[in-house]
């Protein structure tokens, strides 16, 4: 009978049926079971040449050199940060990981935070509940169509944002590290300037240290008292503090927020506010998304064991195919 690869989960991933095909097809462990993890990993690591994770758990350098027969790593998400890529490099071992297949989703609650704190939706939903509506009518919000949106990030779940804004005949422009080649939309070369052209500013950019707080008090101040900010990308790109001071004392008119600084930590200055839409890191969440998510994972796997190679790569972590 053939041995199962050992394979190292870090976690349970969000999708049941993912965690059962791993322990199906192999002998997998999940580190967070463990009662003292680094205790088991200095004991037991020698022997896992696999690792499972995800965007929000990543991989730390520590975990990395506990594994001294570690091949591979498949990530269940698109984000990076949180992965020590640098220790993975060291030791040249591929990460695979799933993007593609969530742009459609993020893309979709983009749009829909964005009209939500447009229109007000859920604050009118809390209105009606009250049953405040017997009392007077809701106040005016803010149309949508025809305004200005700024993308910041124009990677592929940024591209699926400006089509759903080309939809409502909206302006679109973008900032980006540089210009996309053969795009007809406008580009600025900072996020300050694209705030001050816009009425919305929706941050799609990858995380990490490049990018943390790169939406800041300036920033938010350029996008002034009738724009609104939309966060599907990470946290950490937004400075928070800034942030729940400007929607607080209405320096810009509103927020629709999927990500945080310290999640699930969320500012409870944040909860008094109507202005501000907030969901709990959901947008990649459908059934739909999350299945092709897992089969991604499981495909990079199956490719590398079979091929040597992971079937979608972060950058920089997979040697070139051999010519």
């Amino acid at each position: 009978m053939t041995r199962k690869t050992r394979l190292l989960q870090i976690a349970r991933l969000p999708l049941p049926a993912l965690n059962t095909e791993l322990a199906s097809s192999y002998e997998a462990v999940n580190l967070a079971e463990q009662a003292d993890p680094a205790a088991y990993l200095a004991e037991h690591g020698a022997g896992f040449e696999a690792v499972v994770t995800s965007a929000a758990i990543g991989l730390k350098a520590s975990v990395i050199a506990a594994l001294p027969k570690l091949k591979v790593v498949s990530s269940f998400g698109v984000g990076f940060d949180a992965l020590d890529i640098a220790a993975l490099q060291a030791r040249g071992i591929p990460v695979g990981y799933t993007p593609g297949v969530l742009n459609e989703c993020v893309a979709d609650l983009a749009f829909a935070l964005l009209m939500d704190v447009s229109r007000g939706i859920a604050t009118s939903d809390r209105f009606v509940r009250r049953g405040d509506w017997s009392r007077g009518g809701f106040p005016l919000q803010t149309r949508v169509s025809g305004k200005r949106i700024g993308i910041v990030g124009m990677g592929r779940i940024g591209q699926a944002v400006a089509e759903r804004a080309a939809g409502f005949r909206m302006e679109v422009a973008y900032s980006n590290r540089k210009p996309v080649a053969g795009s007809p939309l406008r580009y600025f070369d900072s996020p300050l300037a694209l705030a001050g052209w816009a009425d919305y500013l929706v941050l799609t950019v990858a995380g990490g240290a490049d990018t943390r707080h790169l939406i800041d008090a300036a920033v938010l101040e350029a996008l002034g008292p009738k724009g609104f900010l939309i966060n599907v990308a990470r946290g950490t790109v937004v400075d928070e503090a800034a942030l729940v001071d400007a929607l607080a004392h209405q320096r810009i008119a509103g927020a629709g927020l999927d990500v945080f600084e310290k999640e699930p930590g969320v500012p409870e200055a944040l909860f008094a506010l109507d202005n501000v839409v907030l969901t709990p890191h959901t947008a990649s969440a459908t059934w739909e998304t999350r299945r092709a998510m897992a089969d991604l994972v499981l495909d990079n796997l199956r490719a590398f064991f079979d091929e040597g190679r992971v079937q979608v790569a972060v950058p920089g972590t997979q040697l070139p195919a051999a010519a």
